[in-house]
Order: C-alpha cells, then sequence, then structure tokens
C-alpha cells in the first residue's frame, strides 16, 4: 500500500504550490488515464525508489461562505483521519496567526507523524522571522520555497525518513485481496455484508457511517479472500456535504491494498463524476476490477429499461470495457453468487503468465495481421515480447522505434493479447523498448 501524506495549511499560504513543485521535481509514475477529472488533486511519485501519494488538501472545493477556523477545522480532522503523515504548510512571511495556531494544536494531539514547514522563506533574512513557530514548542521547521525550489529537498529528505522500511511493508499473504470501493452511500457496507452472511460492518442510510477500512477474512468454495471494505470516511453527521471528493482519499487507500476492486455503482441514481474518477483510479493503477450495479431490485422492472441502464454504464465507463458488470442488490443477496465466481475469474486472468515461446508465436500472426504503419519514412519492427509482470499482465515489446508506435496500434496489440490468451477481463499494460545491440532485446 502505498504511503499517504496530506498537506494541510491555511488558505493562500502555498499548499498547491508545494503539492505541484513536490510531483513536478520528479517525473510521476502514473500517467493521466481516461476517466480521471483535471480537477484531481492527488497524485502517486517515487523519490529514490520509494512511493508515496500526495494530496493538496487545498485543491478540494471549500466553502467559501464558511468561516475559516471552520474549514480549518474540518480539512485537518480529515487529514488526520485519512493520512499516513501530516504535512503542516505556515505562511512564513507573515506572523502565525489564530488559525495557524488551531492547527498546529490540534495536530500535536495526534499519534500521526507531522512534518511544519515554513513556506515563502526566500531568503535568510525572512528564516529568522520562524521564532513564532518555536515559540509555540515546535522541534524542527523546515523553511522552503515552494516557489523557487528552495528547501525542497530537505522537505522531501524528510519525508521519506518516515517511510515505513521494505521488510516492514513486506507482507505474505496467500489470501486474494479484494476491495469494494464506491462513493458514499451506493451500499458498500450492505454487500460486505451480504458477501461476509453477517453483521461484520455498521449500516446506516447515512452517508460516511464506516469510519475506517476493515479487513475481514473469509473463504469461498475453497478460495481465501480478504475483504476490504472502504466504505466511507466521513464521520456520521460531522462532515460537511462539500467534503465527499474526500472519498477518493479513502478508494486511494482500499486501491492501493487490493488484488481486485468491486467499483460500485447505485442502480437508482446512475453514474456520477465521483464514480468515474474512482474507477479511474481503479484503471490507473492497474486493478483487477469487477463493476457491481447495487440496488437492482429497485430499478424499473422493464426489462429494456435495465438493459438500456447496463448499456450507459460500459458506455460512460468504456475505459474499462473489459470489466464484468454484474447487477446485484446487497438488501436481498441477488447476484452475489455470480458476483464471487466473476471475482474468481478475473482473478486467474490477472495472474495468468505466458510462456516466451507460445507468446511470441501469437505475435508473428498479430503482426502479419496489422503490419506496423511507416513513420517518418521508417519501417518500424517489432522483434521479440515477453511477459515481465502478473497483477496485472505486463508486456514488453521490444522494437527498432518505439517510440513512432501509434497508441492505436499498442491498443491493437492489447486486443489481440486479449483474445490470444483470455485476458478478456483484466487489464493489461504494454511497454515498449528499443531493441539492444544484442538483438534480441534481453
Amino acid at each position: 500500500m502505498n504511503y499517504l501524506a496530506a498537506i494541510v495549511g491555511a488558505p493562500n499560504v502555498g499548499k498547491s504550490t508545494l503539492f505541484n513543485r513536490l510531483i513536478r521535481r520528479r517525473k510521476a509514475i502514473v500517467d493521466d488515464q481516461p476517466g480521471v477529472t483535471r480537477d484531481r488533486n492527488y497524485q502517486e511519485v517515487t523519490w529514490d525508489g520509494r512511493r508515496i501519494t500526495l494530496v493538496d488538501t487545498g485543491g478540494f472545493e471549500w466553502d467559501k461562505k464558511s468561516l475559516m477556523d471552520k474549514g480549518l477545522r474540518e480539512q485537518v480532522e480529515m487529514a488526520l483521519e485519512e493520512a499516513d503523515l501530516i504535512i503542516f504548510v505556515g505562511d512564513g512571511q507573515t506572523p502565525l496567526n489564530a488559525g495557524d495556531d488551531q492547527v498546529i494544536r490540534r495536530l500535536r494531539k495526534t499519534s500521526k507523524p507531522i512534518i511544519y514547514t515554513a513556506n515563502k522563506i526566500d531568503n535568510d533574512r525572512i528564516a529568522e522571522g520562524l521564532v513564532d513557530y518555536y515559540r509555540l514548542g515546535l522541534e524542527s521547521i523546515v523553511p522552503l520555497s515552494a516557489l523557487h525550489g528552495r528547501g525542497i529537498e530537505d522537505l522531501k529528505e524528510t519525508i521519506l525518513a518516515h517511510l515505513p522500511t521494505q521488510e516492514e511493508t513486506t507482507e505474505e499473504d496467500p489470501r486474494i485481496r479484494l476491495a469494494v470501493i464506491g462513493r458514499p452511500n451506493v451500499g458498500k457496507s450492505s454487500l460486505v455484508n451480504s458477501i461476509l452472511g453477517f453483521e461484520r460492518v455498521l449500516v446506516g442510510s447515512e452517508p460516511g457511517t464506516t469510519r475506517d477500512a476493515i479487513d475481514t477474512p473469509f473463504d469461498y468454495k475453497g478460495r481465501l479472500y480478504r475483504l476490504i471494505d472502504t466504505a466511507g470516511i466521513r464521520r456520521k453527521a460531522r462532515i460537511a456535504q462539500r467534503l465527499e471528493k474526500f472519498s477518493v482519499l479513502e478508494a486511494i487507500k482500499g486501491i492501493d491494498q487490493c488484488d481486485l476492486a468491486v467499483i460500485l455503482l447505485d442502480a437508482t441514481q446512475g453514474i456520477t463524476d465521483q464514480d468515474a474518477r474512482i474507477a479511474g483510479l481503479a484503471l490507473e493503477k492497474g486493478k483487477g476490477c469487477v463493476i457491481g450495479v447495487n440496488k437492482w431490485d429497485l430499478v424499473e422492472k422493464d426489462i429494456r429499461n435495465k438493459k438500456q441502464f447496463l448499456e450507459g454504464v460500459r458506455y460512460q465507463l468504456k475505459y474499462l470495457s473489459f470489466a464484468p458488470i454484474i447487477p446485484l442488490s446487497a438488501r436481498t443477496g441477488f447476484g452475489r453468487e455470480k458476483l464471487l465466481s466473476t471475482i474468481h475469474q478475473v482473478y486467474r486472468q490477472y495472474t495468468r503468465r505466458v510462456d516466451t515461446g507460445p507468446l511470441n508465436q501469437a505475435l508473428k500472426k498479430i503482426l502479419a495481421e496489422h503490419s506496423l504503419p511507416l513513420r517518418g519514412g521508417q519501417q518500424v519492427k517489432i522483434y521479440f515480447a515477453t511477459q515481465v509482470e502478473i497483477k496485472p499482465p505486463t508486456f514488453v515489446f521490444f522494437a527498432n522505434y518505439p517510440e513512432n508506435i501509434h497508441f492505436s496500434y499498442q491498443r491493437y496489440l492489447t486486443n489481440k493479447l486479449r483474445e490470444n490468451f483470455q485476458f478478456e477481463n483484466c487489464p493489461i499494460r504494454i511497454v515498449l523498448k528499443k531493441r539492444d545491440k544484442s538483438g534480441d532485446g534481453r
């Protein structure tokens, strides 16, 4: 699971500038994918081979009419609930105000690690003004200038020092890790309870009843699973409705932990932007996916309407065209058996390996059926392919000019791999590399 670090602080202290500086210093390992909205305010990055997900809390849409101290309190409480590490950002050019003081005092009560930073420290003279921070009893402050890059490397080293070691994060788990993800109040806890057969998770009609992800091992037809319920992140009746975007944070944590994700939709409401955002997360992280359409028993009984609804789901989530769609009713148990059998089918594909010999025999036919086009007057050739990973199945193709292989041809290769090796219901990753001088790509 990726380490989640949330950047918090008052408005206009430079949180978003710091966020942008941190994610742009080195290219993020996750590219933009269809289905993820442009206003994303989280990013997975890799520093020195270590992965971390950064969250800019300032990027969420706060109600401008609310009192500042209330908005700050909600922001910090949410960060404390969801993040593994908190990065406080203060304005180093102005004295600490009541809002800063309130946030810092609250942060000091948590057991989670906190990094305190003072932004806009463009020179040593300004740094002399940090005495206010030390008066509050803070032992360590990272002075920086997010705008000019000053102190950023020191901050990154401090962040990395808080990450668990590889030995601490590596655990052998023979069970298939299954996460139920989706926006609040689509019935995730009800589905978890239906699968487990007992009231493992508190269920309530108000969004946000479940506060933390709850892992439960269970067996089904001799297969071992670990079910992760990520049914919401808001305290009951505590967090304002405008913070619903924070359900993305919980989805991030659930997706990072799982092998397969059940993306749960509400049949009575259709697909929302939040549904698309969460589905896009599962795609970009390469997880096996099953789309569950809950509350199917509440949809009009007209078969034509139901068929049109499912066609609409497929169209709106067309970037997940490989993912099976299962109508469900967590309340009645309808579709539960089909869901579990489909999960097993997807997992078999998700962990399937293809030997190099059969793969390259198939590659010859694939290339013959649709040859590579000329690019810049040069003949592009693919010489060799091999599968390098599972979860998801990842294939490397060695070519003379890999940079000239168009995205549409990569999509063709993906479709042919699905067709030839029964990967119809799981994601596939294609990596293009230039063949080295040895001639075989290895």
